[in-house]
């Protein structure tokens, strides 16, 4: 079982890895429609992060962020892996794989926190509402 503490940070490193895919993508060439999406939902995994942040700070709670050998080695994958070939479907394949692995790991929280309170179960179900949109957006350009 897990406590709101490491609910809340695992939510935090799951947008915190979002939004380094995506910023690690827009350097990439890609049409238009589909910078749009992945810009709109660095926005969303922002708010989120900025959320959490918040009720961190509220609990007075020291929260674990991600490793920053995670974060490098994260954009030097993902700037190999967009180095040839298609970019838009590779992007879109890449962001699927990375919304469904939070899908993943906040529904497997969620389990594991019986008695979430309602700022945190909020909070884990707009992070799982986005990743689900995310996939669904995605799909359009594979």
């Amino acid at each position: 079982m897990k406590n709101g503490k490491e609910i809340l940070s695992s939510l935090l490193k799951t947008t915190q890895m979002g939004q380094l895919g995506i910023r690690s993508c827009l350097n990439s060439s890609m049409r238009p429609g589909l910078r749009k999406a992945l810009e709109a939902q660095l926005r969303e995994y922002d708010a989120i992060e900025s959320e959490a942040h918040a009720i961190a700070s509220q609990r007075g709670w020291e929260v674990e962020e991600l490793d920053p050998a995670l974060r490098f080695m994260t954009d030097a994958m993902t700037r190999m892996k967009l180095s040839r070939g298609n970019c838009d479907s590779r992007i879109a394949d890449m962001m699927i794989q990375g919304n469904t692995k939070g899908m993943i790991k906040g529904l497997k929280n969620l389990h594991q926190f019986p008695h979430p309170d309602d700022k945190l179960r909020t909070l884990s179900q707009k992070l799982l509402d986005c990743e689900n949109a995310g996939i669904r957006q995605m799909q359009s350009f594979l």
